[in-house]
């Protein structure tokens, strides 16, 4: 199961470490405690939107580009999640093929050439 808190706290520990700083720096600077700021960027707790926008604003970051990356994220994780749960996709199979002969009708010696073609994909009709 795709967690978004756990997204959402992997981006933010990202962003926060691009940065170089520290979980007390932004906690400081967010006004949030160290542990609970630290459980968000765990996926061990749901941030409300509030708490949301003062760490972006600590971060310096847009929301709006810290959902994005989030969501990316996301397309990712459902990609992945559906091609591991999707059976093997099976061989293609060859059609049966039949041989068809066909007489050369040009003034020239008779000519002998063999075609072969799917059965359903041949219609020869003999004039």
């Amino acid at each position: 199961m795709i967690l978004l808190r756990r997204l959402l706290g992997d981006v933010l520990r990202r962003q926060r470490q691009r940065q170089g700083r520290t979980l007390r720096e932004v906690s400081s600077s967010a006004r949030v405690s160290l542990g609970y700021l630290s459980e968000v960027e765990r996926g061990q707790k749901e941030a409300s939107s509030e708490l949301l926008s003062a760490i972006c604003d600590a971060l310096d970051v847009r929301m709006s580009e810290l959902m994005r990356e989030v969501s990316d994220e996301l397309s990712l994780a459902e990609l992945a999640q559906s091609a591991a749960a999707s059976e093997p996709v099976p061989a293609p199979v060859r059609p049966m093929l039949n041989s068809v002969s066909v007489a050369s009708v040009t003034g020239g010696p008779p000519e002998r050439v063999t075609i072969k073609a799917p059965v359903e994909a041949v219609n020869v009709v003999a004039a």
